[in-house]
């Protein structure tokens, strides 16, 4: 997957939009809620390869660094919580786009239960 075709996949989920939020970076792009404006994904160049920072369940975090080469734990994020993916590695882009749908979910706004 190249850096393009994971941020026309990242535009084209709704309520999802990208942007870059550091002045005089142009090779680092956030994906993030359009509500609450919280990163689901994390684009950046880093060694003259893309990665994609991700959240991601624990315990999956660790069973997919575990089976994919191109999965590490985070580069300048929560370890625990969030992996980077190297887009031009040895992971499928249905997977790619998988990881990116979780992480997604991950960071929607949680619904407050009504108070009684």
């Amino acid at each position: 997957m190249t850096r393009d075709e994971f941020m026309d996949f990242c535009r084209s989920i709704p309520g999802a939009s990208v942007d870059q939020p550091f002045d005089g970076d142009f090779e680092t792009f956030v994906a993030r809620h359009s509500l609450n404006r919280k990163w689901f994904a994390l684009l950046m160049l880093h060694e003259g390869k893309y990665i994609v920072n991700l959240k991601c369940d624990p315990q999956e975090a660790d069973l997919l660094r575990k089976l994919f080469h191109g999965v590490i734990p985070a580069y300048h994020m929560n370890k625990t919580h969030w992996n980077t993916v190297i887009l031009d590695s040895d992971l499928p882009e249905e997977e790619i786009k998988r990881m990116v749908m979780n992480s997604f979910e991950l960071t929607k706004s949680k619904k407050r239960a009504a108070k009684p």
